[in-house]
């Protein structure tokens, strides 16, 4: 079948070229040499050798640019970019398989028009250049003919994609279906039923009684995992103490942050900037108990973080500096010159200078330069651990050789405190096997640690004399929640009957306009659920932990239509939902496809261009 050149878009033309195009930047004449001439067959149609090879370097390089680093071939192997290529050219010399079979395909006008179209291929007037076009396409290695193909084969493909995917449209009937779901509200009315409530006190369990919920909830009373770990470890902390600091360094540090230490006076301003003094003067004038400065930054269509200088000293401010440092703590000044115009300032406070001495910096220089030290000491000493540890020696004995300390811990994945804190810890216990060497490892801190697992004990329930009290408080839980459930009930059917929850001595509460996926805290997860399964009127109880909660459905608001908001997500939930089955349509298709077609990979080819590119 073929297709005159007036069937295509100059859009689809210009889109279709640029991705060809773009597809083969970059490459040069580089092929790849053999007998091979493709990595895989679908029916008649081949995936060449170079046309993979193109595809593949292109995904590494735009994978490489991503990341900011060289990709190697080892690594864009683990990461599947190879297996990915391959499927996408496969999938595509599937199609033209199909398009041929079916007859689609387009003239050489139709060829012709979208080369006349590229600007590659054009000379400075606009005009089609020959010589243009053989080097552009004698630099990727392509010869006319096989450009010519390929671009003919790209078009019959995409006229094949189109017509499987385009004009998927969905029923009025689903999309308002999804909005009814998504923008319906709810208006109820509920009260909450607690211990107080009830009628009766709770009955006194037996032995069984609570065996019996022991062995329901065993789940709950069952031992994690324990892992008995020793380890041997040391922090600048433990240390810190230990290390010293002489006076000449605890000097050139504080010389060093003079700055930080000695602050000059400084004020907390903002600055609105004008064309001009006049203007600045007109707008200063203005301002009075009816029209603030807010009012006056508002105005310009700023807001008050545009304008804010934070703390500024006379420095920053040149000539404005003495408007602004006489100024009060709210009082707005001006007109000034800053180095962006005219300009009003108000101040917010003023901070008063600050000077810290020597003597009164001391602790904390000293503090800060010990644990640097203590840093500098334990990465010696990690070294030193390292060698003893390959040597043979245990961790009890690098413990009493060193300053690091022993500790045991029964670890497990919730586990925290001390050594438990640090994520580098539980990284490591959670990974460690019985047998394992002890190792070195850093901690977040600049402190290190070695381990070694003892142990594995499985998870295993607590005896039920050891947790007799959790026990008991849950059956009391699960009784008193039962309890109240039947009472609910009782007091649903009243409700329900048009007794009102004053009258039941309840204290109700009214929820207004809530959706499917509000939030209302300290109610039950599936309180909402069970509102949106009601009809008005409708009352039901829902059971918590301990408590009840008692609703009564009042209104059931519609989506309106008519809302903005409403339609533009009606858009979209059709956009979508179309977009989902063209997808599916598509991948069933190619599928298909293929399967009848017949797909033969060729590993040896595609094991040499990747040594190739290696």
């Amino acid at each position: 079948m073929a297709m005159g050149k007036g069937k295509l878009s100059k859009t689809f033309i210009w889109i279709l070229m640029g991705l060809l195009i773009v597809g083969l930047a970059g490459f040069g004449a580089t092929s790849l040499s053999g007998s091979a001439r493709s990595v895989a067959t679908v029916g008649e149609k081949e995936v060449s050798t170079d046309a993979y090879l193109r595809s593949l370097r292109t995904e590494i390089n735009a994978f490489a640019a991503q990341a900011g680093r060289a990709v190697p071939m080892s690594e864009a192997q683990m990461l599947g970019i190879d297996r990915q290529v391959l499927a996408q050219l496969v999938t595509a010399r599937g199609l033209d398989n199909e398009a041929a079979r079916i007859g689609i395909s387009v003239g050489d006008d139709v060829v012709a028009d979208q080369l006349l179209q590229v600007p590659s291929f054009q000379s400075a007037d606009g005009s089609f250049n020959r010589e243009a076009y053989s080097f552009a396409l004698r630099n990727q290695g392509l010869s006319e003919s096989e450009f010519e193909e390929q671009l003919r084969d790209d078009t019959s493909r995409t006229i094949l994609q189109s017509a499987l995917i385009a004009g998927n449209t969905l029923p009025d009937t689903y999309i308002d279906t999804l909005l009814s779901y998504t923008g319906e509200t709810r208006d109820f009315t509920w009260a909450r039923l607690t211990g107080s409530n009830l009628q009766t006190g709770l009955p006194e369990p037996s032995e069984a009684d609570l065996q019996a919920y022991y062995d329901e909830n065993i789940a709950n009373y069952t031992l994690p995992e324990l892992r008995d770990i020793t380890y041997a470890w040391i922090t600048p902390e433990m240390i810190v103490d230990t290390v010293e600091v002489d006076e000449d360094a605890l000097r050139a540090s504080y010389e060093e942050r003079f700055d930080e230490f000695n602050l000059p006076e400084r004020r907390l301003v903002e600055r609105l900037v004008f064309s001009t003094e006049d203007a600045a003067k007109e707008a200063l004038n203005r301002l009075g108990d009816d029209f603030t400065f807010e009012d006056l930054v508002a105005e310009r269509g700023l807001a008050l973080a545009d304008v804010d200088l934070g703390d500024v000293t006379r420095d920053t401010l040149d000539g404005a500096a003495d408007g602004v440092f006489s100024a009060e703590t709210g009082e707005v000044v001006g007109p000034l010159q800053s180095n962006l115009g005219p300009a009003l300032f108000r101040v917010n406070a003023v901070l008063d200078a600050q000077t810290t001495s020597f003597e009164d910096a001391r602790p904390d220089l000293r503090g800060e330069l010990a644990l640097d030290r203590a840093r500098r000491v334990i990465e010696t000493l990690a070294q030193t651990i390292d060698d003893e540890l390959a040597a043979g020696a245990t961790l009890e004995e690098v413990a009493s050789t060193t300053e690091a300390e022993l500790g045991q811990i029964e670890w497990f994945p919730g586990a925290d405190g001390e050594i438990a804190a640090y994520d580098a810890f539980r990284e490591a216990a959670g990974q460690l096997n019985e047998g394992d060497f002890p190792e070195v490892i850093q901690l977040g801190d600049g402190g290190v640690f070695a381990m070694r697992l003892n142990r594995i004990q499985p998870p295993a329930p607590q005896p039920i004399e050891d947790v007799i009290d959790q026990v008991r408080q849950g059956w009391d839980t699960r009784e008193q929640t039962a309890q109240l459930m039947a009472q609910a009930e009782e007091l649903a059917a009243s409700l329900a009957n048009g007794t009102s929850f004053e009258d039941l001595s309840l204290a109700p509460q009214t929820e207004t306009g809530l959706g499917r996926n509000a939030q209302i805290a300290d109610l039950p997860a599936g309180l909402l659920t069970a509102v949106f399964e009601m009809g008005i009127g409708d009352t039901r109880a829902v059971a918590g932990i301990g408590e009840v909660i008692l609703l009564k459905l009042d209104v059931i608001t519609p989506v309106d239509r008519s809302d903005g908001d409403i339609e533009m997500l009606a858009q979209a939930l059709r956009n979508q939902a179309s977009n989902s089955i063209a997808e599916d349509l598509f991948r069933a298709f190619a599928t298909d496809v293929q399967q009848r077609a017949g797909v033969e990979i060729n590993q040896p080819a595609i094991n040499a261009v990747h040594a190739f590119i290696q």
